[in-house]
């Protein structure tokens, strides 16, 4: 595993990755923080096209990633992660339309948990997964960093997306 840091408007980002593709994306704080591995090499040129497109995101040049991912987690979790990939730039889902888009309409909580485990945040969008009320929850960079993903897509101002605040 290869990783390096990249700046943010949110801060230090740690992006890792090997030769099949991007494996995570770790925030300077918060849940979502995460640390080098022991065997981790860092290498300022991994994944250089991922430290382009999250660029170009901050920058509103860019709505969509075209990198290859290499998501870990169980059967279930893959299947919440491929469902979020499927949210568009600017929009939201709950939790319930997730559980009910993977054909598990019951598992609400299983969704939640799975979203909070998403290994590969910002590409994988589970900021956009909010309460069905609209209202902000939980998110591994914090809600503060939430509610600024959530702005940068023009989201916030649709819903009561602050009411967590």
């Amino acid at each position: 595993m290869k990783y390096r840091y990249v700046e943010s408007p949110i801060g230090q980002l740690l992006i890792a990755g090997d030769d099949d593709g991007l494996c995570y994306i770790g925030f300077p704080s918060g849940k979502g923080q995460l640390s080098p591995g022991a065997d981790w090499i860092e290498d300022s040129e991994v994944c250089e096209d991922v430290r382009q497109q999250l660029e170009e995101y901050f920058a509103g040049e860019r709505t969509t990633f075209d990198v290859r991912l290499k998501p870990h987690g169980t059967e279930f979790q893959l299947q919440v992660l491929a469902a979020l990939q499927e949210i568009p730039f600017g929009e939201t889902r709950s939790y319930r339309d997730i559980a009910e888009r993977i054909g598990r309409p019951r598992a609400v909580r299983a969704v939640g948990a799975a979203n909070g485990r998403n290994p590969i945040p910002i590409i994988i969008p589970c900021h956009r997964v909010v309460g069905a009320d609209g209202s902000l929850t939980g998110f591994g960079g914090g809600l503060d960093t939430k509610a600024f993903l959530l702005r940068l897509e023009g989201i916030a101002s649709q819903r009561n997306l602050f009411s967590a605040e």
